[in-house]
Formats: C-alpha cells, sequence, structure tokens
C-alpha cells in the first residue's frame, strides 16, 4: 500500500479504545498481549532482536523516553524512539538514530512498506482463526516500530508504554530496565478508580529478577509498586540522586535569545565524581523528575547492562533533546524572519488534572500583569471539569482580580469523535462562571486570540495533544 493507503486503513481503525465488529455485532474491544505476541510471531519475532527500555507512567513518560534517547543517540548508539500519541504525523511515533546522528521519524515509504507487512500478517491470523480480531490501530503501530528497530538493528530501544502497562501492546519486550513515572488520575475507566489500582497496572512492566527505575511519589503508588517488585525480586534504583539541589531547584535560568520567562532546567550534578552539566530545552521544575528518571537510567545501563553511556553523552543528549508541545514557547515570527508582532504561543499538552497543575506551576512563572488569552479543548473522555477548574480561573476576565480584566478564553472544536464540542466546553465555563468565547475552528481560534492579546502577553494552548499538534503546524507553517 502507499502511504496514503496507509494512512487511510489506520483512520478506518477508529479510536483506540472503542468496540470492535465482530459477527456478532460491535462488542468491547479485550486486550491481551496473546494476540500481540501471535502477530509478532508471524512477522519473525522483532522484539525480541534489541534489547530495550520500557517507561510506563501517567505524565512524564514521553519526556522521560524522549530524553533517554537523546542519551543514548549521543553516546554513538544506534537508538529507537517509540512513543505516542503523535502531534501532526504518525511517523513521529517511531523514530531511529543511526550510529552518531539524531533522531529521525520513520520515512513516509518506510512506513507504508512496514504497516503492509503487519496488515498481511495481520489478516491472515484472522481469517485463520488465530486472531479473534483485527488488531487495534496501536497494536499495529507497535508492530511497525518493532519491525522498523529490528531492521535497523538498533542497539538501544526506548520505549513508552501507551496505556497502564500490563496489557500495553508494548509489554512483550522483555526490557533490561523498567523506569515508572508519576503516576495520577487517568484513564480511570480502564485502569481502576484509584492511584493505588492505577499504579498495579502500571507495575505489570515489572520483570521477575529484573531492575526498576522510579521516584518516591503518592504514597498510595508508592506501596502498589513496591508490593510489585518486592513479589518480583526486583532490584530497585532510586532516581532521587539526581535531582538538582535544592537551592537551585527554583532557579529562573532563562532560555537564551528567546522570549520565554520560564525558568529553564540548567544545573550541576556530581555523576561518578564527575561534574555534569544539565542543560534541559524542557521547561518546568516538574521536568527535573524526568530528567532525573532519564538520567538515573543511563547511568544503571552503562554501570550494569555494558552500555557505553560516558557523561558527556549525558550532557549532550539532554541538551538536544527535542521533544514539542510540551511547557514550549514559540516565538511571534513572520515569513521572513521578523518579529511577527503579536502575541508568542505557549503549548502544553496537559490533558489531565496533574498535567493542568504543572503548567499552572509554569503560569505562575510569568509576570503577574501579562495579558493571557487561552485556547483551550480536550476529549469528552477526559476529566474536562477538573481541568477547567484548574485553568480557567487564571484567565477570567470577570473574576475582580484588575491584572485579569484583560483576559480571555478562546474555546474550539478539535478533529476527533471522542472531542468535546463547542457548546459542552461553554457550559463548564458558565457553570464557573467564567466569561469564555467560541471559535469555529482552530485556526479561527489562533487568529481570534492573536486579536485580543496584546505583543507583551502570551497566548496558552492546552487540553489536547490533538489541539497543540495543530496549533503548532498553524504557528511555525507546516
Amino acid at each position: 500500500m502507499t502511504y496514503d493507503e496507509a494512512l487511510t486503513l489506520l483512520a478506518k481503525l477508529g479510536p483506540e479504545l472503542l468496540t470492535v465488529e465482530t459477527p456478532g455485532g460491535r462488542v468491547a474491544r479485550k486486550f491481551t498481549l496473546d494476540a500481540v505476541r501471535r502477530l509478532l510471531e508471524r512477522l519473525g519475532q522483532p522484539q525480541a532482536s534489541f534489547p530495550s527500555v520500557l517507561i510506563a507512567g501517567t505524565n512524564g513518560k514521553g519526556s522521560t523516553a524522549a530524553t533517554l534517547a537523546s542519551i543514548a543517540a549521543a553516546a554513538g548508539l544506534r537508538t529507537g524512539l517509540y512513543t505516542s500519541p503523535h502531534l501532526l504525523r504518525v511517523n513521529e511515533r517511531v523514530q531511529v538514530a543511526q550510529a552518531g546522528g539524531t533522531l529521525q521519524p520513520i520515512g513516509d515509504d518506510d512506513f507504508a512498506r512496514l504497516l503492509t507487512q503487519v496488515d498481511v500478517a495481520a489478516r491472515e491470523l484472522v481469517d485463520a482463526g488465530s486472531l479473534p480480531n483485527y488488531p487495534s490501530f496501536f497494536e499495529l503501530l507497535t508492530a511497525v516500530a518493532f519491525c522498523r528497530f529490528a531492521e535497523a538493528r538498533v542497539e538501544l530501544a526506548v520505549l513508552e508504554v501507551g496505556l497502564g502497562g500490563r496489557l500495553d501492546a508494548t509489554n512483550v519486550v522483555e526490557p533490561l530496565v523498567s523506569v515508572i513515572t508519576d503516576i495520577s488520575m487517568d484513564h480511570m475507566e480502564y485502569l481502576g478508580a484509584t492511584v493505588g489500582a492505577i499504579a498495579a497496572e502500571k507495575a505489570g512492566i515489572l520483570r521477575e529478577g529484573g531492575v526498576l527505575v522510579t521516584l518516591s511519589q503518592h504514597p498510595e503508588a508508592n506501596a502498589a509498586i513496591g508490593e510489585a517488585a518486592v513479589a518480583k525480586n526486583v532490584r530497585g534504583v532510586d532516581a532521587s540522586r539526581y535531582l538538582p539541589p535544592t537551592r537551585l531547584q527554583a532557579a529562573a535560568n532563562r532560555a537564551p535569545g528567546t522570549a520565554s520567562t520560564l525558568a529553564r532546567n540548567a544545573y550541576e550534578l556530581a555523576i561518578e565524581g564527575e561534574v555534569v552539566r544539565i542543560d534541559s530545552p524542557l521547561a518546568g521544575q516538574h521536568q527535573q523528575r524526568n530528567l532525573a528518571l532519564a538520567v538515573a537510567t543511563a547511568v544503571e545501563l552503562r554501570m550494569n547492562h555494558g552500555f557505553a553511556i560516558p557523561n558527556r553523552a549525558i550532557e549532550a543528549g539532554v541538551r538536544e533533546t527535542a521533544w514539542p508541545g510540551r511547557l514550549e514557547w514559540l516565538a511571534a515570527i513572520a515569513a521572513d524572519g521578523a518579529a511577527a508582532g503579536h502575541a508568542p504561543l505557549l503549548l502544553d499538552v496537559a490533558h489531565n488534572p496533574a498535567g493542568a497543575w504543572t503548567l499552572r506551576a509554569a503560569l505562575a512563572q510569568l509576570p503577574e500583569a501579562m495579558p493571557r488569552t487561552l485556547i483551550f479543548s480536550c476529549l469528552r473522555d477526559k476529566q474536562v471539569r477538573e481541568l477547567a477548574q484548574v485553568l480557567f480561573p487564571l484567565f477570567d476576565s470577570a473574576g475582580g482580580d484588575p491584572l485579569r480584566a484583560h483576559d480571555h478564553i478562546v474555546l474550539a472544536p478539535i478533529q476527533n469523535s471522542r472531542a468535546a464540542t463547542v457548546e459542552e466546553l461553554l457550559a463548564v465555563a458558565h457553570a464557573m462562571d467564567v466569561p469564555a468565547h467560541a471559535a469555529p475552528h482552530l485556526p479561527a481560534a489562533l487568529l481570534q486570540a492573536r486579536a485580543v492579546t496584546p505583543a507583551g502577553g502570551v497566548i496558552v494552548a492546552t487540553g489536547s495533544v490533538f489541539l497543540v499538534g495543530e496549533l503548532r503546524a498553524l504557528a511555525i507553517g507546516a
């Protein structure tokens, strides 16, 4: 199939977590690792051809994965990176760095060729009765990623878990190291109604006698992870030694050459008796935890698994990490390269309450008098009211704060069958007595936000990966 045909096939599958068509009608999809294993067996067991690190969590797992993969690439390792979801193009999910190179998304032709192989194998298994139904969107892409990494002969694959851990398609590998990032309430209908239950699902990536890199977090999460680790005789690696010194954690290191007023994560660590300069393009104090996890995993791979990852590669990899849409500050630049004369854009994919609180903490670093406009949308199956309760008051022009009197909230639709409608979002704002305006689509929302926000202000776009991806493309002219 061609690349366009590949995209059409994926689009027909619909959202990952909906029902599937069976001879008896539509039923809820039941995920099992057995089905993924049968598909991969038909494809020649590509997942067995490379060592891997598996990263689960609610928030921060993508940032941790991107940083660790960048470190491995900087060390000269042929590196694979598998993440989800994508901002703009599905190719972003599967990246490879050849020795001495940087991570690059899979090309269109390779993507189409490998998806064709996976599709043929899947249909043959379904026809033979070896698979109960055709694989999901995520299962297909996971198989494509594994085949790509096998072809590229990657020396280390960094895999971000999609949902949960225990039954996630990525969990068919045998990881050298398992990493668990911060856990909070999200996808409760699939993972459980408490932090402890969700953590237990995430801990499903642990292996008997394996290695776990993590940080202390919510007590319920600690208890569930600890119980699973003890049951499997797992060796724990505490990443807290790679957090910055307390006195530096609030340091406002500004990004050189940009208009950003967000603090930059720049500090020094002592690693194996050597001073290492951490200087990450990923803004926000919360990223210090993700950086610590990535660095701890890199050191673990070096010390106990034979990977040549020197400290200079840790420095370079952290510095060169590319992970857009996470507290990403885009200065307003016109087509001719000059200043565009309108407000910069701050993009963040905060899509659950924990992420919204992280964004809120970052916004607290901005000058209090800076005018703000929020562009917001989200999926209906997210915690819409909780997100609004965290974020909308920061842009409430009717709340009595004179500094916020000229702020704005613009609500916009996103192109996804799971998206909350503008009417639903407006109802939430009205229930909070917070003024908000609707836009017919995202391009109109950006134009509206630019029209009402002075050049010295900031436009904050958040609530969904889909929103951030489309607005980022509009802003940079992609």
